[in-house]
């Protein structure tokens, strides 16, 4: 069974309830990285919040089947490819390779799906092929464009006032001014581009335009009206708007159901440019002597609504309380004592579990959360300290932290936690894409081979476990 869960919708602008169409499956597609050079701690600001609430559907017992592309075509792209004299894949498969690392350094879950832009080009096609048959779009020189007076909700999620655009308003860039609403391109014929970087379709030889890619490849992955669509609050307009167009009259069908957004980061209380000098990425972060687990948890403590400000005071901070939570952790282990647990270790476990599953159910507040977590880490050292703490007492604070760990994946200290090897992960992680698209046989054959392995895989409420066999 799962548990509730409010979260806010963009759409509605009001924390509500989070009902997806199927429970408890959540389908779930998450705006990824465009790969013309590494990710930033920007970025990863809203990757570890869209990883949190990944997390939190798992332990509120849904299964997710989560989505997330990866743009290797677009203006810079192409623009920095031919420049450097590669193709499209040598120039990019860098840039994803670090996004791997990265995503992997910060603990971040592998969604089921990570699709990529160019291999993806015939289902672009075909949703353009339906626009234009449906009459939503008009091409001038070989380039078509989305007319968006022909969808009546433009600006619905933007709110935005698109009255009045007329039609020839248009734009051939990706990104354009956040306040111009106008008709976007879907098909670019650009014969100043590269033979590799285009591709041949009904309407003409080109490649698509950046905000058909998402339609395309959500919609192939997770049907033509899915659960929860993510990104930062940048992408709202124009490329979520125009997603939600462009989807809407190819389909005749709503497009996603619940929209989440991440809010902006700040370094030092500014807006990241090179020309400050204030872009960091994870590498370099890490050089400066911090370790991922202390950026994983300064990025899971403000809630994902609000501003977030990146200083190296607030990381310095946020590694001093994350050594207090494994400090704990590794004191657990001196508890003597045999017997059942004591009634105020006991307690002290049950408040911080509700208060922690309260918090998260109460639109991801990852802030109280994290407050249930060192409420929790204060009584046991004081029950450590004044000898009310025995071994029974410890293993339920340990399992308390645990549970909560499964969310916020840094709070185990490295090392003490088993961990599945590359094999064995690659078939857990195979298992739980089986389960998501509902291939209940393949899940089972999959878990078969974890067993082969020692691997015992458990399907509880609370999300999938496994453990080894003794």
């Amino acid at each position: 069974m799962t548990k509730a869960m409010k979260l806010h919708n963009t759409l509605t602008d009001r924390v509500e309830p989070f009902a997806p169409e199927r429970p408890p499956e959540v389908r779930m597609y998450v705006c990824g990285l465009t790969v013309y050079s590494r990710g930033h701690v920007g970025n990863y600001r809203t990757f570890v919040a869209v990883d949190l609430l990944r997390r939190t559907l798992l332990y509120k017992g849904y299964r997710v089947r989560h989505v997330m592309n990866i743009t290797d075509v677009d203006d810079r792209i192409i623009q920095l490819s031919t420049q450097a004299g590669r193709s499209i894949d040598d120039f990019t498969a860098e840039h994803i390779r670090t996004f791997e690392e990265d995503m992997a350094t910060l603990r971040l879950q592998r969604p089921e799906v990570l699709p990529r832009a160019t291999r993806h080009i015939p289902e672009m096609v075909d949703l353009i092929s339906g626009l234009i048959s449906r009459g939503h779009t008009y091409t001038v020189d070989g380039s078509v464009y989305f007319r968006i007076g022909s969808f009546p909700e433009y600006g619905r999620l933007s709110r935005l006032d698109a009255a009045g655009i007329k039609d020839g308003a248009r734009v051939d860039s990706d990104r354009y001014d956040k306040e111009n609403a106008r008709d976007f391109v879907l098909w670019k014929a650009k014969a100043d581009e590269p033979p590799h970087a285009q591709w041949d379709a009904p309407f003409g030889r080109g490649r698509p335009g950046w905000h058909i890619e998402c339609s395309a490849m959500s919609m192939k992955y997770l049907g033509e009206t899915f659960d929860l669509h993510c990104g930062g609050v940048d992408l709202i307009f124009p490329h979520h708007e125009n997603e939600i167009a462009q989807s809407t009259c190819g389909t005749g069908k709503p497009f996603a159901r619940h929209w989440m957004h991440v809010t902006h980061l700040l370094v030092d209380g500014e807006t990241m440019s090179k020309s400050k000098g204030n872009v960091y990425t994870i590498p370099e972060i890490l050089a400066r002597g911090y370790r991922p687990d202390a950026v994983r948890y300064l990025l899971c403590q403000t809630h994902y609504r609000r501003t977030m400000n990146f200083t190296w005071e607030g990381l310095d901070h946020a590694t001093g309380a994350l050594e207090r939570v494994h400090g704990l952790w590794k004191r657990l282990g001196e508890a003597k004592g045999d017997g059942e647990a004591p009634p105020e270790a006991l307690a002290a476990v049950e408040r911080a579990c509700r208060a922690f599953d309260e918090a998260l159910g109460d639109d991801l507040n990852t802030a109280e959360a994290l407050a249930a977590v060192h409420g929790l880490v204060t009584e046991a050292n004081t029950l450590l300290a004044e000898g009310r703490m025995n071994a029974s007492g410890a293993d339920a604070v340990r399992q308390a932290l645990s549970s909560m760990d499964a969310v916020f994946g840094v709070l185990v200290p490295e090392g003490e936690q088993d961990r599945l090897g590359p094999e064995e992960q690659a078939l857990f992680d195979a298992r739980q894409a089986a389960r998501a698209r509902r291939d209940f046989k393949a899940a089972d054959d999959l878990r078969g081979k974890l067993e082969a392995l020692g691997i015992v895989v458990e399907d509880t409420a609370s999300g999938t476990r496994w453990r080894r066999k003794r």
